[in-house]
């Protein structure tokens, strides 16, 4: 192997690995970070919801971005800085932020205060199992999905093959994933290069296409894992990032058509990938309808907690809070569909929390939450 593969194969291994050595190395590298955490304050244009995000150098890749894109107002400006844990703890180390999230170990997280705050996954693990045939799997799709789904497969003509040659996996990164990263996400897309993207998945996995009448419109570059006998679902695209595929429901139909494909070939399961824990994150509610089991992943993120304290109570964060239910978890690891709500706003209940892995769902009165917490009252909007 030259260099270009065997560089690429460690950063992967390293960012996405799940062995025991690999874990013990980011929480020793974890460890020797946090001695001073870094602090990123973050404002927005209209002034509305100053955030703060300290710990884990991932948050500025995962949640930062995310409870940006969440809050109304474009960022304008983030200042970064170290501070300390007595800081953070005690709320000094950003007074002005109305909600500060903490990247941390999940025994850390456990041992700051309680009071007006939140313990969230740092990140969600959604896998299918697909070990019991090509109907159990159909059968964990909604019913309103499920028909919709037969009906466009019948419609469209769809089928789903395998690309196994260099010119496939050319045809996939630049037709099909890196067109929809940029027409879907922008400057803030999030994906593999070239060099990882060919060495530690296409040569190590599965490229599927969705045919439409011949046509690929659609694809998925997955990694398979042998010991979980498990796809792993890494990149994916519609051609040409066009919304046309997306309203025809074949992005639904490639995941559908992906799931059915690896209980063909005997596998376990299929993992979807992570996401935020957030109800609110689109990801979520559109990977929700193939009813995942929801769990800690397996690799470093899996040790990992969000403590998310509220700072300083005001209209916006009020919105905020409700507008983005969160998935909490609790000291024996159960996660929690945890909504907020006032007399002034209700519950966004209308974001669905029921998938396998979530216990259930609790409500939290925001005036008595606020009441409990160590913040600074401000005019209610």
């Amino acid at each position: 192997m030259t260099l270009g593969p065997w560089w690429a194969s460690c950063g992967y291994a390293w960012r996405t690995g799940s062995g025991p050595l690999v874990n013990r190395l980011h929480r020793l590298v974890d460890a020797a970070g946090s001695v001073r955490p870094l602090l990123t304050r973050s404002r927005d244009a209209r002034g509305g919801l100053p955030l703060a995000y300290a710990g884990h150098g991932d948050g500025l890749r995962y949640l930062l971005p995310f409870l940006e894109e969440r809050r109304e107002g474009a960022t304008v400006a983030r200042h970064r800085g170290r501070v300390t844990w007595r800081d953070l703890a005690s709320g000094r180390a950003a007074p002005d932020a109305g909600l500060i999230a903490v990247g941390c170990s999940a025994g850390r997280a456990a041992a700051l205060p309680a009071a007006g705050s939140l313990v969230l996954p740092f990140r969600l693990s959604l896998v299918v199992p697909v070990d019991e045939g090509v109907e159990a799997v159909r059968r964990r799709v909604s019913r309103k999905d499920r028909q919709q789904y037969a009906r466009e497969r019948e419609r469209r003509a769809w089928t789903v093959e395998q690309g196994t040659a260099d010119a496939d996996f050319a045809f996939f990164y630049r037709r099909m994933h890196r067109p929809t990263m940029r027409r879907r996400h922008g400057e803030s897309a999030r994906s593999e290069s070239p060099a990882v993207a060919y060495h530690c998945l296409f040569r190590h996995g599965a490229l599927l296409f969705l045919r439409e009448g011949g046509e690929r419109v659609a694809g998925m570059l997955c990694r398979y894992e042998p010991a979980a006998r498990t796809l792993v679902i890494r990149l994916a695209g519609v051609l040409d990032g066009a919304e046309s595929h997306y309203r025809s429901s074949a992005y639904l139909g490639m995941y559908v058509g992906v799931l059915e494909w690896a209980a063909r070939q005997g596998l376990r399961a299929v993992n979807l990938s992570g996401c935020e824990p957030f109800l609110s994150k689109g990801i979520f509610q559109y990977k929700r309808k193939l009813h995942p089991e929801v769990s800690l992943p397996g690799d470093h993120f899996g040790g990992k907690r969000v403590w998310l304290r509220i700072q300083r109570d005001s209209g916006p964060l009020r919105d905020f809070l409700v507008a983005n239910p969160a998935v909490t978890i609790d000291a024996a690891g159960r996660l929690h569909a945890t909504y907020f709500h006032d007399a002034a706003r209700p519950a966004r209940t209308d974001l669905q929390w029921r998938t396998p892995g979530i216990a259930d769902r609790r409500l939290i009165d925001l005036d008595d939450f606020m009441a409990a917490a160590p913040t600074t009252p401000h005019a209610m909007a």
